[in-house]
């Protein structure tokens, strides 16, 4: 019987798709609907469509600029499967980045003012982040490069944007009350959670961030005490779930699992773990606490 050429043809071509979806962004985007959905959940409203696409296509036009703005010298002989896609596909890419900056364009203006200029003020962070628009001592030089503040940066642009930006519009549309401090603390807790999921990135990064001389946590701190850090992250927002939650509900556990999974994602991440690793379960656990939260309100 001669032998079935299907099986691996299949398999290549899922691989495709599967490269498709994480390295266009498109993922990562989708992961930021899925955290602006646990904040809607939490706040007992009903999701903002605007809201909610105005995230899709932010995350996807910043993840692509970010991208195309630290090209290397020959993406092709790159060591990143990702940069080798990403410039492999650089047509689409831009279509893409084209696509999401018209989108954020259009969506801007069914927002409320409150919340264009919170856009605005993250809009500008994320540029400073990316750009080289300081100069110090004759040296060019973006928010990334200031010691130990990427991390922060983004877990900051991730928290505003997934959590106060639907505060703030609910707010605004008399939607829902909420008091400041519960604010800061959803706020707080959801900056502790981001950021401990995007420390290993800079671990896996270690070397390379060495090279072109970026100070991120685990550069300082070692790769040892870094994971550490992750982990201690967790632990605090864990902490701070069960000194502030009323009661042991279905979200308080979807939360407390998912931060547990992500724990154990953190320590099994080393820095030879295959790409889809961190692009696809360590980013993929912001979806995974959405995802949770509905199965574990099924019951």
């Amino acid at each position: 019987m001669p032998s079935d050429s299907k099986p691996p043809s299949i398999t290549k071509s899922i691989r495709h798709i599967v490269d498709c979806i994480l390295f266009s962004n498109v993922f990562i985007a989708i992961c930021a609907v899925a955290q602006g959905l646990v904040t809607y959940h939490l706040l007992q409203i009903k999701p903002d469509k605007h809201v909610l696409a105005l995230l899709f296509f932010s995350t996807l036009a910043l993840y692509n600029f970010s991208m195309l703005m630290s090209k290397p010298a020959d993406p092709r002989r790159s060591p990143f499967r990702r940069v080798r896609w990403i410039f492999g596909h650089y047509r689409l890419t831009i279509t893409l980045t084209i696509i999401a900056i018209v989108s954020v364009s259009v969506l801007i203006f069914f927002l409320k003012i409150p919340s264009i200029l919170l856009l605005a003020f993250l809009g500008l962070i994320s540029i400073a982040y990316n750009l080289p628009l300081f100069t110090l001592n004759e040296r060019k030089f973006g928010l990334r490069n200031i010691p130990g503040l990427k991390l922060f940066l983004i877990a900051i642009i991730w928290s505003f944007s997934c959590v106060l930006l639907p505060i703030v519009e609910g707010s605004v549309r008399h939607q829902v009350n909420i008091q400041i401090a519960d604010a800061v603390l959803l706020v707080g807790k959801r900056f502790l959670f981001i950021a401990a999921i995007t420390v290993p990135f800079d671990i896996r990064d270690l070397f390379q961030d060495k090279n072109f001389n970026l100070k991120t946590i685990p550069v300082m701190l070692g790769e040892r005490k870094a994971y550490l850090f992750c982990q201690g992250l967790l632990v605090i927002y864990v902490l701070l779930l069960l000194m502030f939650t009323r009661e042991f509900n279905a979200d308080f556990w979807a939360l407390t699992l998912t931060a547990a999974l992500s724990g154990w994602l953190i320590l099994k991440s080393e820095i030879k773990k295959d790409e889809f690793y961190y692009f696809g379960f360590l980013d993929g656990t912001m979806l995974l606490q959405y995802l949770m939260i509905l199965l574990l309100n099924l019951f």
